[in-house]
């Protein structure tokens, strides 16, 4: 009986030992199968500020599209567009791009840095290195033009330079529209123009 008794108490004290080497080899394969995680992948998710982004609602690369009455396509398309946070008729556009092709063929493609679209009146405010470049010849930049969504009318409330088939004009205003009598868009500069005439030669 005593014998028996040994016998017990030994493989009682040598399975305390085996099963807890048993259970590290286990948990040591669980970690040699497991994927190997890379601790820089979770760096750019730690940059973005989650609670600014559930409080601002915005759209990446959102365009606004539509038809004149006389025909005259607009297009207006943005980087990201989100609403003004007191006036949600408001969006607030960056890195703007807009296309006028017009009903008599002539296509006028306006650039800048941002935009503030107001959708009830339909009313577009480009600033920010304003860049204007029509299919007829002329490179207008700017600092602000006022500009509508659902017709053909950009005008500048400030200082514009241009150069065009005739050479460089500064003026103090440039207002694009269509003329009501002959229902033809119009490229015109107002206050204080000042004309340098390039002959062709010149500018060759």
């Amino acid at each position: 009986m005593a014998r028996a008794d040994n016998t017990y108490s030994r493989v009682v004290a040598w399975m305390k030992i085996i099963l807890p080497l048993a259970a590290l080899g286990l948990l040591s394969t669980l970690f040699l199968l497991s994927r190997t995680i890379d601790p820089t992948q979770s760096v750019p998710i730690a940059q973005i500020d989650i609670e600014l982004r559930a409080q601002e609602m915005g759209a990446t690369r959102p365009s606004f599209a539509g038809v004149t009455q006389q025909g005259d396509e607009i297009l207006f398309t943005a980087l990201s567009a989100r609403p003004e946070r007191d006036a949600p008729e408001t969006l607030l556009a960056d890195t703007v791009t807009a296309r006028l092709a017009l009903v008599a063929g002539t296509v006028v493609d306006i650039t800048s840095a941002r935009a503030e679209m107001n959708q009830n009146d339909l009313t577009a405010t480009l600033d920010g290195q304003v860049n204007i470049i029509t299919s007829t010849g002329y490179v207008v930049d700017t600092d602000r033009l006022n500009t509508r969504l659902d017709a053909v009318y950009a005008e500048s409330p400030g200082p514009v330079t241009a150069v065009g088939a005739i050479g460089t004009i500064d003026a103090g205003r440039m207002l694009l529209h269509n003329n009501s009598e002959s229902r033809a868009a119009e490229l015109l500069f107002t206050e204080g123009v000042k004309l340098i005439y390039l002959p062709d030669n010149a500018r060759e």
